[in-house]
């Protein structure tokens, strides 16, 4: 029998019409593709700036302006290229959009539309994709299978023929490697090899995240953290601390570091002993969690290099990441060749001070970052496909909150804005 993967390889299932988008949405003539594409020279020459486009939606159920504004996206940020260090257009493309759709029995099921990226977003990127002659697409996702249609991901990836990866695999399929790929991590402190969904890791493929702008529980959950939903399950468990590290199945143990126990405690210690915040937190999703989190998602760093990270914020939502949150239309897209970078700016935008969330922290002290600091990344608003740098603070903030490691007296839900000395805390 033939994998969803295969057969829409086989091209058995064509793509179908442009669905219930109006018209006005293709009205723009189409660019001529060429044999290659890429991202904005630009951008590409300034691989640790961050880039910020203002979008015009009115609502979040604005379908075609939001499908529009991917589409916009995607012409001014995607460009045809004559030749390298262009993309082949042969390429396959890896699509990562933030798949969390929730249903709630307790609310309406638009109340939590911003639990993912906004689909019709994603399906202008798409379409802006495939105006530069590229034809073959992969979605992948590790969560949430049951959900993928809630707001018609699913939908959109037939329509345009977008292969999608079956999520859930046997013991024995680790095995034989059946339909995932291994990457050794460089430098390991939990994860010494991580599998991910195929294509990924494959020759001739090129990523792009499409994270979406929320608060979570490891503070948010923006274009680094979206990039481990294509880690094959129960690899994908990052956050639950121990349980899924000395815990973890017998097929996944070869695959941890021999020496994580006494490596992840001795970071735990001088990090306590050098005073990052809210160590002292008494929060169920305890401070070990995030330590462990935080090591996993930099072993995890080290395995992926997206063509280019997105965060869509043509709505932010604030809360769990799930079912308990509300939605702000906040219209901003961010993006960057730099994920940690990206994050920063994102987080600081939030209403929060990267400083204060730990995984910037270690990410300068293991040298995956130069800075925590988000006033020191350039920024470049980018309007009628055209950058002017600005400084941070010319953009307006938008406080959403989350329960991240909760301190005594702090409500559940709060902002993780502690003032911080950068000079100090980088000494």
């Amino acid at each position: 029998m033939l994998s969803r993967r295969n057969f829409l390889m086989s091209g058995a299932a064509l793509p179908l019409g442009a669905g219930s988008i109006g018209a006005a949405s293709l009205a723009a003539a189409p660019r001529l593709s060429k044999s290659y594409f890429g991202v904005h020279p630009f951008v590409e020459a300034n691989p640790k700036a961050v880039f910020i486009m203002r979008t015009k939606v009115a609502h979040k159920f604005d379908n075609e302006a939001k499908l529009n504004e991917g589409l916009r996206f995607a012409r001014e940020v995607l460009v045809p290229m004559d030749a390298a260090p262009g993309v082949p257009v042969s390429h396959r493309v890896i699509l990562k959009p933030n798949c969390t759709n929730v249903r709630s029995r307790n609310r309406p099921h638009e109340e939590n539309w911003g639990t993912g990226t906004d689909p019709q977003f994603y399906e202008g990127i798409i379409m802006g994709l495939k105006e530069l002659g590229l034809k073959k697409f992969h979605f992948l996702e590790a969560n949430n299978f049951q959900a993928w249609n809630y707001r018609g991901m699913a939908d959109i990836n037939d329509r345009h023929g977008v292969i999608c990866n079956e999520p859930d695999r046997r013991e024995r399929n680790f095995l034989e490697s059946y339909e995932m790929t291994w990457t050794k991590v460089p430098e390991p402190v939990v994860y010494t090899t991580i599998p991910h969904y195929a294509p990924l890791g494959e020759p001739d493929t090129w990523l792009i995240n499409i994270a979406k702008w929320k608060s979570h529980g490891m503070c948010m959950t923006l274009a680094t953290k979206n990039e481990q939903g294509m880690v094959v399950k129960p690899y994908v468990r990052f956050c639950p601390g121990w349980r899924m590290v000395t815990g973890v199945p017998e097929h996944m143990k070869p695959n941890i570091h021999p020496n994580v126990e006494r490596v992840v405690n001795k970071f735990f210690e001088g990090h306590v002993s050098k005073g990052y915040p809210r160590y002292q937190s008494k929060a169920e999703l305890a401070p070990m969690n995030h330590e462990i989190w935080a090591h996993k998602t930099l072993d995890h760093y080290q395995t992926t290099k997206p063509g280019l990270a997105i965060i869509e914020g043509i709505y932010g939502r604030d809360g769990n990441g799930f079912g308990i949150g509300n939605d702000y239309m906040t219209n901003l897209v961010m993006f960057s060749k730099d994920k940690l970078r990206l994050d920063m700016v994102g987080m600081w935008l939030g209403g929060h001070e990267p400083g204060n969330v730990n995984l910037f922290r270690i990410a300068k002290e293991r040298g995956f970052a130069d800075t925590f600091n988000p006033h020191e990344v350039p920024v470049y608003e980018w309007s009628d496909g055209k950058p002017s740098r600005r400084q941070l603070t010319d953009f307006e903030r938008t406080p959403l909150k989350t329960y991240y490691l909760q301190m005594d007296g702090e409500p559940e839900y709060h902002l993780v804005n502690d003032p911080i000395d950068y000079d100090k805390a980088r000494a």
